[in-house]
This record gives C-alpha cells, structure tokens and sequence, in this order.
C-alpha cells in the first residue's frame, strides 16, 4: 500500500517548501534554520499588524488577528517539532550499544 505524500498548498508554511528545494542541496539544519526564520516573519508581522491597529493605520481588526493567529500557530508547531527532535534524540541517548 502506497502513501501519498501531503501536499502544501500556498502560504500553508512559514518559510519556502521543503517539497521544491533538491533534497541534494539542503541539509535538516538548513530547512530547521529556514522554518525558524518563517516563524520570526509571522512574529514579526504580528507585531507590525499590532503596532498599525493600536494608532489606527490598520484596516479591519480581522487582518490584524489573522497576523496575531498565524504567529500563534507558527510558533506552537515550531514548538511541537522541536519537542518531538528532542524526544527522538533522547531516546537514542538510551540505546544501549
């Protein structure tokens, strides 16, 4: 039985897709670096989306908890992945040779 790999629609990640890069050319240390970047970005728009609502330069408060939102759920994945590398590191740690 065959899997089919998930496929990312547009704007669904926080930085570019690992699925176009050459498997050849980057490293996990590259797309982990890549993925903290992306979340920085969504932080970061926050803030600015935040900042522009507070002295009414924003639009709607829509736009502005939709920044809000996705720096929340960009953040907490982060978080997730890097709770599950370092459980996966952990138990390498507790194999015994």
């Amino acid at each position: 039985m065959e899997i089919s790999p998930v496929q990312m629609t547009a704007g669904s990640s926080p930085g570019p897709s690992p699925l176009a890069k050459e498997p050849s050319h980057s490293t996990f240390a590259m797309l982990l670096q890549e993925a903290v970047d992306g979340v920085n970005r969504f932080q970061q728009d926050a803030a600015t989306a935040v900042q522009q609502y507070t002295v009414g330069k924003a639009e709607t408060l829509h736009d502005t908890m939709i920044a809000v939102e996705k720096a929340d759920i960009s953040l907490r994945l982060l978080m997730q992945v890097r709770n599950k590398a370092v459980e996966a590191y952990q138990e390498i740690m507790r194999m015994q040779i």
